[in-house]
C-alpha cells in the first residue's frame, strides 16, 4: 500500500497555503458544517487546470486553457442533504459555506467527533501535471501530424480533426467519519475524425483514446498515426457498408465503446440509492440470477493509468474492485458513503463529483 501522506501534504500546499490556512484549519471548517442532527459531513477542496487544442483542415481553429477551484461543504442528517460552495478558499469561505450547510439540516443532538484516519490506498496513476509534459510547438505537431497521416492514407479523405485535451487536478477530502485524503489526477485524451466522399457517398470514421498520464506519453506512444489511420479505416469501411436488414438478431458486443451501452443499461441500475428506493429494476434481488450464466460485471477502479481508475473517490475513500454480477448471480451494488449508511454496508469507492459545486453521486 502508498502511505497518502505525501498526496495530502501537495495538496495542501495547492490548495489551502494560497489562502493562508493548514490542515489544522480543517478541524474548524469541519466544525462549522456539523451540529445537533448531523450524522455526517465533509469538505471538498478542489483545483483544476484544463487545456484543449482543436485543429480543422491543416488550421488550430481553437486553443483554450482554463483554471477553476474551490471548496464544497456538505452535511447530511439521515436522507437529507445540506450543501454549499465557494471558489475561494479561506477561513471565511469554510465558515460561511460550513454554516450555510449545516443550517439546511441541523435538528436534534450533536454527535461526538471522530479522530483523524489519514487515508492510504494503492497509487493507480503518477501524480503528476499532465500539461507540462509537452510544449505549445509539440502539441501543434502532434495534431498536424494526425491530420498528414489521415490525408496521406486514402484520397477520398476530405475534412481532418484532431483535437487534444488535458486536465490536471488536486482534491483534498477532510470529514467528520475522520476521513483525511487527498489525490492528484492527472487525465489526457487524444482525438481523430475523417470525413471520406466517394461516388457522392459522405461517411466519417472516428478513433481515439487517453489515460491518467503525461501528454508526453500520447507522443511516444505516436498515437497520432494510430488514431489517423484507424479513423480512416473506419470512414472507408462505412463508405463500403449497406443497410442492416430488419427484424430480431443476435448483437455481438466487444470490449471498448460497448462498456458504455452496460453502464446505461446496467450500470445505473445497481447503483445502491436505487435498489435501496427500490427504483431499480435489481432492487430486492440480491443473490438471485439477474442474468445469463457466465455473465460477470464489475466495476473496477483498480486499473493502472486508465481513463476510469481512482485511488481514491470524491469522499476519500479508496478506489476498488467490486463485483456486481457473477455467472449472472447479482452479488453488488456500487456505494458512496451516504447509501451505504443508509443500508447498512460498506462504501464502495464510488462518489463521484461532477465539481466542487455538486455532491457525490455514483456512476
Amino acid at each position: 500500500m502508498t502511505a497518502y501522506k505525501s498526496d495530502v501534504d501537495t495538496a495542501a500546499a495547492i490548495l489551502l497555503t494560497p489562502g493562508g490556512l493548514d490542515l489544522e484549519a480543517l478541524e474548524t471548517g469541519l466544525g462549522y458544517a456539523m451540529g445537533a442532527g448531523i450524522d455526517y459531513a465533509d469538505l471538498y477542496f478542489q483545483r483544476t487546470w484544463q487545456e484543449g487544442w482543436v485543429l480543422e483542415d491543416g488550421e488550430v481553429k481553437e486553443a483554450s486553457y482554463s483554471i477553476d477551484g474551490g471548496v464544497g461543504v456538505r452535511s447530511l442528517a439521515g436522507e437529507k442533504t445540506g450543501f454549499a460552495y465557494s471558489n475561494q478558499i479561506t477561513a471565511d469561505a469554510l465558515m460561511d459555506t460550513g454554516r450555510t450547510a449545516a443550517g439546511i439540516v441541523r435538528s436534534g443532538q450533536r454527535l461526538p467527533g471522530q479522530l483523524v484516519r489519514p487515508v492510504s490506498a494503492m497509487s493507480r496513476y503518477e501524480g503528476i501535471d499532465p500539461l507540462a509534459g509537452l510544449s505549445a510547438e509539440d502539441k501543434v505537431a502532434m495534431l498536424k501530424q494526425a491530420d498528414k497521416v489521415a490525408r496521406a492514407a486514402d484520397p477520398s479523405i476530405s475534412q481532418v480533426s484532431a483535437s487534444l485535451s488535458g486536465t490536471y487536478e488536486v482534491v483534498l477530502v477532510r470529514a467528520s467519519d475522520g476521513t483525511l485524503a487527498a489525490d492528484i489526477r492527472p487525465l489526457v485524451r487524444f482525438n481523430v475524425s475523417v470525413i471520406a466522399v466517394k461516388n457522392g457517398r459522405r461517411e466519417r470514421g472516428s478513433a481515439g483514446g487517453g489515460g491518467r498520464y503525461s501528454m508526453a506519453k500520447l507522443r511516444d506512444d505516436q498515437v497520432a498515426e494510430q488514431y489517423a489511420k484507424e479513423a480512416v479505416r473506419q470512414a472507408l469501411v462505412n463508405l463500403e457498408a449497406v443497410d442492416a436488414p430488419a427484424g430480431q438478431m443476435p448483437v455481438v458486443l466487444a470490449s471498448g465503446w460497448p462498456g458504455i451501452l452496460l453502464h446505461e443499461a446496467v450500470g445505473h441500475g445497481l447503483e445502491g440509492d436505487f435498489n435501496r428506493k427500490g427504483s431499480s429494476a435489481f432492487a430486492g434481488k440480491m443473490g438471485q440470477r439477474v442474468a445469463a450464466k457466465g455473465v460477470t460485471i464489475v466495476d473496477d477502479a483498480t486499473l493502472a493509468d486508465c481513463r476510469g481508475s481512482m485511488s481514491v473517490d470524491d469522499e476519500g475513500t479508496p478506489g476498488q474492485y467490486t463485483p456486481l454480477i457473477e455467472d449472472g448471480i447479482l452479488t453488488g451494488y456500487m456505494q458512496d458513503k451516504l447509501n451505504a449508511r443508509l443500508m447498512g454496508m460498506a462504501p464502495t469507492g464510488n462518489a463521484r463529483r461532477e465539481s466542487l459545486r455538486t455532491y457525490p453521486c455514483r456512476v
